[in-house]
């Protein structure tokens, strides 16, 4: 066994501060990463390695910024950081003991989240938080105008005004995990502990904390709590961020999301295609939901959120007629799930 140490990339640098890796185990992960379990001089820690390729630098660095930023959060969010190896692209982190998420796990997960958004970043180096762009908002009205809704001239003008306040908001330089779904949170006795930062950015949380309504879009396991828990996690957010996002703030952020085809595909499959126009012609399943399903829960979202007198009026209508036209023509849709799925 002691021959499957050398496997684990941990160089003379971090054994001098950490000490040789023993117990060392591999631990399932995504295509871009390798990640193994060891112990050093006692203590137990989760060895990550970026896979060379196209970003693979950038995301070390992202995820090296984050924890470091987060580490200084108003309570603990994160794996203690235990040394890095840029060279080979490495990190050592605590290994945290995670138990069975809750019933009610939108709660604890609210209350990291707003302790994340919460760390101080005057000094951290990470790139803004990006939004919908003009593509995406013509993706957004052939949809419209391909399933037969006219969309009206006000449409595109609030959705273009809406691209320039989500840019705006990018100054307020909260620290954002850039995924935060189900499986990134590791639920402890203490409170959760958010891992794989490869995404992280600063801007405005409340795109994060629209995660909650708009049914994770960057996630596998999209899912949507019943009413009374999502304002109890929302509520929860608010207390341990210290900011109460507006209305009009959260109808942003969950329009962004709405009006995105990059959303309802992993990662892999972003920036290839145009995915609003490939639903269509196929529905496909990601997850527990499929990407119609997906689209239609964020359609009324976006209704329900932008009522009249609002900066997105004309949107929440479109998107109304939107969300009945597709039920009407695809009448087997479902609602997405309110349980998290368990992780294979």
């Amino acid at each position: 066994m002691e021959s499957m140490w050398s496997k684990a990339p941990v160089g003379e640098e971090l054994q001098a501060g950490l000490g040789r890796p023993r117990g060392v185990r591999k631990l399932p992960s995504s295509p871009r990463s390798q990640v193994w379990r060891a112990e050093f001089d006692g203590t137990r820690a989760v060895i990550k390695q970026l896979v060379a390729g196209a970003g693979a630098d950038e995301r070390f660095a992202r995820e090296v910024a984050a924890l470091r930023a987060a580490a200084n959060a108003p309570a603990p969010v994160v794996p203690r950081l235990l040394g890095v190896d840029p060279a080979q692209r490495v990190l050592v982190i605590e290994y945290v003991e995670e138990q069975t998420p809750p019933a009610d796990w939108q709660i604890p997960y609210a209350t990291a989240l707003g302790r994340l958004h919460a760390a101080p970043t005057a000094d951290v180096q990470l790139p803004s938080w990006s939004g919908p762009a003009s593509s995406d908002i013509e993706a957004f009205l052939k949809l419209a105008a391909q399933l037969g809704i006219a969309a009206g001239d006000g449409v595109g003008a609030e959705l273009e005004a809406l691209t320039t306040r989500l840019t705006a908001r990018t100054d307020r330089r909260h620290l954002l995990h850039g995924d935060p779904c189900p499986g990134n949170d590791l639920h402890t006795p203490d409170g959760v502990r958010f891992i794989d930062f490869e995404q992280a950015s600063l801007g405005d949380g409340t795109v994060e904390l629209a995660y909650l309504r708009i049914g994770f879009p960057t996630c596998w396991c999209s899912t949507i709590p019943a009413p009374a828990l999502l304002a109890e996690a929302e509520a929860a957010y608010q207390e341990a961020s210290g900011r109460q996002p507006t209305a009009d703030e959260l109808a942003d952020a969950c329009t962004a999301w709405a009006i995105r085809g990059d959303a309802l595909v992993p990662k892999a499959e972003r920036e290839t295609t145009d995915h609003l126009a490939r639903l269509l012609e196929k529905d496909w399943k990601w997850g527990p939901a499929t990407a119609r399903e997906r689209l239609a829960h964020r359609l009324g979202v976006v209704a329900a959120l932008s009522g009249d007198g609002g900066q997105l009026t004309e949107t929440a209508r479109l998107a109304a007629r939107l969300r009945r036209a597709m039920l009407e023509r695809w009448p087997g849709l479902s609602p997405l799930p309110e349980r998290r799925p368990e992780l294979n």
